[in-house]
C-alpha cells in the first residue's frame, strides 16, 4: 500500500474516532478532562493500529509472537474493536482463543465466551490485553486471578 494511501486511510480513521468521540463527550456531557482521557485513549488506538499495519507490511504477523513465546491458547481482554480484529486474525489459525474478557460481556455477541473480569478465568497460557491505554490498571486486577502471562498487544506489536 502506498504512504499517500495509509495517510488518507489514517485520515479518515482519525475523523471518524473524533466524530465519535465528540458525540460521546456531547451525550454524556464529559468534563474537559475526561475529554482529554477519551483523547489519550483514542490516540493510543490509533497509534496500535499504525504499528499493526506496519508489522503487516513487514509481513510480520502476531501468530508468529505466540509461537516464538510457546504461547498456544490466549484469551483477549477487551473485544471492542481492537480486540475483535484480533480476535478474526487469531480464529483461523493454531493459536487457540480459549474465551474474550469484557466488563461488558453481557452485551457482547460473539461466536467465543465471554467472560465478565470478575467471573472465574479458565485456564490459559496468556491474556493478551488490547485495551493498551488501561494496560496496568488491567495487568493489575488480573494478576491476582490468573496465572497466566498478561501481555499489552501493543508490547507484542512492538517487539515483533
Amino acid at each position: 500500500m502506498k504512504k499517500g494511501t495509509i495517510g488518507v486511510l489514517s485520515a479518515l480513521a482519525g475523523a471518524v474516532v473524533g466524530t465519535i468521540g465528540g458525540s460521546i463527550i456531547i451525550e454524556k456531557g464529559l468534563g474537559k478532562t475526561d475529554y482529554q482521557q477519551l483523547a489519550n485513549k483514542h490516540l493510543a488506538i490509533m497509534e496500535l493500529y499504525d504499528q499493526w499495519v506496519k508489522t503487516k507490511q513487514e509481513k510480520k504477523s502476531v501468530i508468529e509472537y505466540f509461537h516464538n513465546h510457546n504461547i498456544k491458547s490466549v484469551a483477549i481482554y477487551g473485544m471492542s474493536f481492537v480486540g475483535q480484529r484480533l480476535y478474526e486474525e487469531l480464529k483461523e489459525s493454531d493459536i487457540e482463543v480459549s474465551y474474550a474478557i469484557d466488563k461488558n460481556a453481557a452485551s457482547i455477541y460473539a461466536d467465543i465466551d465471554i467472560l465478565d473480569p470478575n467471573d472465574v478465568l479458565p485456564q490459559t497460557d496468556a491474556i493478551v490485553v488490547t485495551a493498551v491505554y488501561f494496560y496496568n490498571e488491567i495487568e493489575e486486577m488480573l494478576e491476582g486471578k490468573t496465572d497466566a502471562r498478561i501481555l499489552s498487544f501493543e508490547d507484542i506489536l512492538y517487539e515483533l
